[in-house]
């Protein structure tokens, strides 16, 4: 009779470890799943960085990039976000002219994490800023490819994915900000479409030579300045949503209402750093979803 009672009671043990087991590994695998999920979304971040610019994109392939760094007062700001992401490595990174409000916390973000590919437009400039850059990419023994329009950043089948270099296409400009790396990423039925600080001169071009603009999202060009964002172009692109960064009461009296004006006009809605903070933008290929910080 005791045995048999030793037996029952061996025999409850193994039942309620199995189904523990069960439970365990049924959470595991929806763990699993999610994980899978959310590798396959697109999420563009538009880091609060006052007075500048700097995007980071999470690729539904499971790739990282990160479209320039602010000032250099921003660096450890933008490294620690990345970071508190979950990642230590950049797969592209992208600088799109040689302004300090764009590439002034890129020393940090390359001293700081794993680099893959590095673009750049073939500007250049004499400050101690951009010395600084070519130095930390130097001394980590990492290349700089020269972006030009036409090409390719990477691609998906898999996916469904392209990232492609729209600009800039001629090759003498009269200012820096005309030299800007203009990106459009395509995630299925999704296009987030990156300006820099191209100018009305630049958008002309890319008007005559692309024949399909259109995008879900934009990141406005030169902080929303009146020398970008022509009336053309803003219907060209027809973007849903607009994204300004810049500062808080800047210097520069960004963005120009003119330029809001143009973008409310095609009924964009309007996303601003320094009234939003950080701004997030999910994509699933089709649908969008966005937070901001405030």
């Amino acid at each position: 009779m005791r045995i048999k009672k030793i037996l029952a009671l061996l025999l409850s043990a193994a039942m309620i470890f199995t189904l523990c087991s069960c439970e365990y590994l049924e959470e595991f695998l929806e763990d699993d799943l999610q994980a899978d999920v959310e590798q396959g979304k697109f999420i563009s971040h538009f880091i609060d960085v006052g007075q500048g610019d700097s995007e980071f994109l999470e690729l539904p392939t499971g790739e990282t990039m990160l479209i320039d760094a602010s000032t250099s007062a921003y660096g450890s700001k933008i490294v620690k976000y990345i970071k508190d992401l979950g990642y230590d490595h950049i797969d592209y990174l992208v600088a799109t002219h040689p302004h300090a409000d764009h590439i002034g916390g890129m020393k940090e973000v390359v001293n700081s994490l794993s680099i893959g590919s590095i673009y750049m437009p073939k500007a250049e400039t004499t400050t101690k800023t951009y010395e600084n850059l070519l130095q930390a990419i130097q001394d980590k023994g990492l290349k700089i490819k020269t972006a030009k329009a036409g090409m390719s950043i990477t691609s998906s089948v898999e996916q469904d994915m392209d990232i492609d270099i729209l600009a800039p296409i001629g090759t003498k400009y009269s200012g820096l900000n005309n030299y800007s790396i203009v990106i459009m990423l395509r995630f299925k039925n999704n296009k987030f479409l990156y300006m820099g600080d191209a100018e009305q001169e630049s958008e002309a071009e890319i008007l005559e030579r692309w024949n399909d603009l259109s995008a879900d999202v934009i990141k406005v060009g030169h902080h929303g300045s009146s020398t970008s964002s022509s009336e053309e172009f803003v219907k060209a692109v027809s973007a849903k949503y607009a994204v300004f960064s810049l500062g808080k009461d800047n210097d520069y009296h960004h963005p120009h209402q003119q330029t809001v004006n143009r973008w409310k006009k095609i009924g964009a809605e309007m996303y601003r750093t320094d009234e939003r903070g950080t701004i997030k933008i999910t994509s699933d290929g089709s649908e969008l979803s966005v937070e901001t910080e405030k």
